[in-house]
């Protein structure tokens, strides 16, 4: 992204402002160049001839990319898959292209489990693999394990979406029984040479997290995924099957999944190639640049929802409400704070509404924010370009947006009670619809001043 001149964030508005700090942010964890870097330093210039398996979220722009690189060595793939959120054309015609389905699984997720079976099948112990791995391969990618039906998988998946457990707990559970979680890929493409690019969508960067960790060890033991459970308040509302095969794990009657040390890891290797952390540094340099003053928070995003936006807001509103900005000289340069992270929402037992966690940390922000100066506005927003089950990637709300709901006729207190953070912030013309960005490393949250 060309840089800009710093004096005019002064002069621009905040929506203007926020949604160029987010394209930034976005624009830096580009799978593409990433990717290209790495292959780059591969030297492909041997003749050999990989499959690519591409898988996730940004699957699209990394397959694309690795044929791309592959073509200028004269090298064509061998064979592969690509599972992306959405159908697009073949990056090459030995490249079979199988959209899953998120955030819940479905039938094209079950398609796209068994056509990658296919394809690692054909893998023999001479070739070498490419993993092109990003976030949300977990459910586009989910079949069950033997045992465990399509329906208890669904409804496994959808209970922890609505439990208030983080991403890393997420899948520390759902790994257990998903056909190709927890290092169970790696397995099937023993001993083959496998190289995992990975773009990371959870906190820290734990490989066995991402994508449930399809060529990792998967550390936790069915017995400390029964302690989860249990501790989550869960055990007696998963399908019994899924508590059947955790027992039967537990007591040694089936096998536990791949641990460290099994052979199946001996030939695979992993490279970290885009993730939350460096979207956050992108949008603070760019703030940077354009004359604000950021600050990056220390502290990954996480937990509650709306107790996040709550948060934010007042953190926002210390540093930039009426008191603060009184007491500097109208030129003094505005300020900006980026949190990067991923919260999440407890359903609970009630139905829930439309939107999703950057929705409803935006809506409660919104709350906090009444009457702030015209010049604090705050944005909340995944990097895939997606939030929740929406055509949205998040929103962004001021001092104004409470009441730019109620008066377009709702009420902002119940919308967000009621999980339905979609209708009130599209009442007030506060959504951002980005399209699919490419790319998956959780959210990012700016707010200026």
């Amino acid at each position: 992204m060309p840089a800009s001149p710093a004096l005019p964030a002064a002069e621009t508005h905040p929506r203007e402002l926020l949604l160029e700090l987010y394209a930034a942010a976005t624009h830096a964890v580009d799978p593409m160049p990433a990717l290209a870097a790495r292959l780059a330093a591969l030297r492909p210039g041997t003749g050999r001839r990989p499959w690519l398996l591409a898988l996730g979220k940004a699957a699209e722009p990394m397959a694309r990319q690795a044929v791309d690189t592959l073509a200028r060595s004269g090298i064509e793939p061998a064979g592969g898959i690509a599972v992306p959120p959405a159908a697009h054309p073949a990056p090459h015609p030995s490249i079979r292209v199988v959209p899953g389905d998120h955030p819940e699984p479905g039938a094209g997720s079950l398609a796209a489990a068994e056509a990658l079976a296919r394809i690692a099948g054909a893998i023999t112990a001479e070739d070498e693999v490419w993993v092109l791995l990003s976030g949300g391969a977990s459910s586009l990618l989910a079949a069950p394990i033997e045992g465990v039906s399509p329906h208890e998988l669904r409804a496994l998946y959808a209970l922890l979406l609505g439990s208030g457990l983080d991403i890393t707990a997420m899948n520390r559970i759902r790994k257990r029984f998903s056909r190709w979680g927890g290092g169970r890929l790696a397995r099937a493409l023993a001993p083959a040479r496998v190289r995992v690019f990975v773009v990371s969508d959870v906190i820290g960067d734990d490989l066995a997290s991402i994508g449930s960790g399809p060529c990792v060890p998967d550390p936790a033991t069915a017995a400390e995924v029964h302690g989860l459970l249990e501790d989550a308040g869960l055990w007696e509302r998963v399908p019994g099957a899924v508590r059947h095969e955790l027992l039967a794990a537990e007591s040694g009657e089936t096998a536990e999944t791949p641990k460290p040390g099994d052979q199946a890891f001996a030939r695979v290797t992993h490279d970290l190639i885009a993730s939350n952390r460096l979207a956050v540094e992108a949008a603070a340099a760019r703030a940077a640049a354009l004359g604000l003053v950021p600050e990056v928070a220390r502290t990954p995003l996480a937990g509650e929802a709306a107790r996040a936006g709550e948060r934010i807001a007042a953190t926002l509103l210390q540093h930039c409400g009426p008191g603060e900005i009184a007491q500097h000289s109208p030129h003094a340069p505005r300020r900006c704070f980026v949190w990067g992270g991923e919260t999440t929402v407890t359903m609970g037992d009630m139905r829930p509404g439309i939107g999703g966690r950057c929705q409803e940390l935006a809506l409660a922000a919104a709350h906090v924010l009444v009457g702030a100066p015209r010049q604090v506005a705050l944005l909340a927003a995944g990097t895939d370009g997606r939030d929740g089950p929406t055509d949205a990637a998040g929103a962004i709300v001021d001092g104004a947006t409470w009441s730019a709901i109620a008066r377009a006729g709702r009420d902002p207190a119940h919308d967000l009670a009621a999980h339905d953070a979609y209708r009130a912030l599209d009442a007030a013309a506060a959504l951002i619809r980005t399209g699919l960005t490419g790319t998956n490393v959780m959210d990012v949250v700016i707010g200026v001043g």
